[in-house]
């Protein structure tokens, strides 16, 4: 089973929607990561055997994340026009469609309707 942690760019409600979609997933504010740097945050999800998923683009840097060293970074790309739920529900529809060997070390970007995959050759 695929398990996330959260970052504090994206909505508290997306925990739910994963859990209920039969995931594992943690908020960084649930586990004393809130404000805490990039660097941290990964450490944190990289310890505990964790995706992270975000809305920073700076995670998508495989230069400084490089592909194969993490759980797997998803970096979510939605229009803020979206609203939280219909965002959320997009997020949550992509992630329970893939499996977690695709995650695994992986960069995803995940977009309305999309996800590309970068890994490590």
């Amino acid at each position: 089973m695929a398990r996330f942690l959260i970052d504090e760019n994206l909505p508290y409600s997306l925990v739910a929607s994963l859990v209920a979609a039969g995931l594992e997933a943690e908020h960084v504010r649930d586990v004393g990561l809130r404000g805490k740097s990039d660097e941290e945050v990964l450490a944190y999800a990289v310890a505990h055997g964790m995706a992270l998923l975000s809305r920073d683009s700076g995670f998508a840097n495989i230069l400084k994340y490089p592909l194969g060293s993490h759980g797997g970074i998803a970096v979510l790309r939605y229009p803020n026009e979206l609203s939280v739920t219909g965002m959320v529900q997009s997020v949550t529809d992509a992630l329970v469609s893939i499996r977690n060997e695709q995650i695994a070390g992986a960069l995803l970007i995940v977009e309305p309707g999309n996800i590309r995959f970068r890994r490590q050759t």
